[in-house]
């Protein structure tokens, strides 16, 4: 009979490393691929004027299907899967900070509070200069007019249409580089640290928080890996609601080129209200939530399919 509210967490030192890395790597990219057209509306959602383009997530999703296809909802992925290093980063980062900060406080919160933070910014660090380029690619088509930088155009010989060569993303770096130097793949880096360090350090405690609470009313049979799978989009939600006002700022000021945070964020507020800070925010839970389940489901899967052989028999889930 398993204690009720007793979520066993495997720690760091409890998993074989080649395992847990080796499948790692599938699991991230499955995740990625399955949420990325969210990320697109999301990112389109966020950098448009007011309703200039499309008046809500279910539209946007509409609309891009209609005239770009499958293809406008994945709009950057190849570049965007160079994130799976981001993503290595941040799980060896959180698992290693865990266990550092438990030699000075055995607080599950303050060792998930910390260790989010830390593998955030890391990641950050990582994946910013391959955001900047994967949301000019996923605002080509319908958003290409709200973004400084264009895909070149090829015009076919039996064709008026315009078609996007092979080597977008070649064209857009290239842009970036001349025209903001390096300094140009971090652009927004203070804006993204700002949104991500904030949302890591508050999705795992809540995670651990509500999978605690759901497992004290849970009957003791349960499972915790439903319990957990519960837990991951409750606390998404609430930590996407809490910082999404930095996340609008942070797409605007990667997307349109913006240089000061504050400034665009009072920008935001004249121009749109305190409505423009909610931009964007249902295309993000509605990504975060099957995110979160994938990411919950997959990462603790993860976890118990890389226990070390000689702790297998000793726990019980």
């Amino acid at each position: 009979m398993q204690q009720k509210g007793a979520i066993q967490i495997i720690e760091w030192e409890d998993l074989d490393k080649r395992k847990f890395y080796s499948l790692g790597v599938f699991m991230t990219l499955t995740t990625r691929a399955t949420v990325y057209p969210a990320s697109v509306i999301r990112t389109r959602l966020q950098v448009q004027k007011g309703k200039s383009l499309y008046s809500g997530t279910l539209d946007a999703f509409c609309k891009i299907l209609r005239t770009e296809g499958v293809r406008g909802l994945y709009r950057g992925f190849m570049v965007n899967t160079l994130t799976l290093i981001a993503g290595q980063g941040y799980i060896t980062t959180y698992e290693l900070v865990r266990k550092y900060v438990n030699q000075y406080s055995p607080s599950n919160t303050v060792k998930s509070v910390v260790a989010g933070g830390m593998a955030s910014l890391v990641a950050q660090t990582i994946t910013v200069p391959i955001d900047i380029v994967s949301q000019h690619l996923m605002m080509q088509g319908q958003g290409e007019h709200l973004t400084r930088f264009k895909a070149k155009p090829k015009v076919g010989l039996a064709t008026t249409k315009h078609k996007l060569i092979f080597g977008q993303t070649r064209d857009i770096t290239v842009q970036i580089f001349s025209a903001d130097g390096f300094r140009g793949f971090y652009r927004g880096y203070v804006a993204s640290l700002l949104t991500y360090i904030p949302n890591s350090a508050l999705w795992w405690p809540f995670y651990h928080f509500y999978a605690e609470q759901l497992s004290l009313l849970a009957p003791s049979e349960c499972p915790h890996l439903i319990l957990q799978a519960v837990a991951g989009p409750m606390a998404a939600a609430t930590a996407s609601t809490i910082t999404n006002p930095m996340d609008v700022v942070r797409a605007r000021v990667q997307v349109e080129g913006r240089t000061s945070v504050i400034g665009t964020f009072k920008q935001l507020l004249v121009e749109e209200g305190a409505y423009g800070l909610t931009k964007g925010l249902s295309a993000r839970v509605i990504s975060s939530t099957p995110t979160s389940v994938l990411i919950v489901v997959g990462y603790e899967t993860l976890k118990r399919l890389s226990l070390r052989a000689d702790l297998i028999e000793s726990r019980h889930w």
